[in-house]
């Protein structure tokens, strides 16, 4: 920022100088005599008028302009000269305020744009945060039925094996009784 400072800076003060020494110029005798000899007849009292121009002048050159380039348009082109023909020729074109209307309604929905797009962040955060919790809940319930699917299967083993243990006791029982028996 500095460098771009210092270097309007600079070229302020070389415009200060140049139109120093322009007026400078122009103060000179030299410069009085050579407009006297420009404007031949024309006294000190010589001045420059400026002409002005009506806003309906400016648009009726401007229509005339456009029709005269609508004949000479390809067809591709015709369609945006129309509109600004259009434009021009409109009651409210080119005087203050003929588009307030629009330009107020597109503030508006840009802003109601803005508003939703916010609303959708929002949501997406929420949702994104919904899918974890469910994800996490989903894993846990995995491990929970893994595990007990683990105490199943051990279960089993423990009745397999308690049921051979009876039998093998069943089998003693029967053998002792029958020694008793014989005894």
């Amino acid at each position: 920022k500095t460098a771009e400072w210092e270097e309007r800076s600079k070229t302020r003060a070389e415009e200060l100088v140049a139109l120093a020494d322009t007026i400078k110029v122009l103060n000179d005798d030299d410069a009085l005599d050579l407009f006297k000899k420009t404007l031949p007849g024309a006294s000190a009292s010589a001045s420059l008028v400026q002409m002005s121009v009506s806003t309906s002048a400016v648009r009726s050159r401007a229509l005339d302009t456009i029709r005269i380039a609508k004949k000479a348009a390809l067809p591709s082109d015709k369609s945006g000269l129309e509109l600004l023909s259009l434009a021009l020729a409109g009651k409210k074109a080119l005087s203050a305020g003929g588009f307030d209307k629009v330009i107020k309604m597109i503030d508006e929905l840009v802003e109601v744009l803005k508003k939703e797009q916010d609303d959708d962040e929002h949501k997406k955060e929420y949702c994104s945060q919904q899918f974890d919790l469910a994800d996490d809940k989903k894993k846990a319930l995995e491990r929970t039925v893994a595990q007990e699917g683990n105490g199943i299967a051990s279960a089993k083993d423990a009745i397999a094996t308690l049921a051979e243990e009876i039998a093998a006791l069943e089998a003693g029982i029967k053998a002792l009784d029958k020694s008793v028996a014989e005894a």
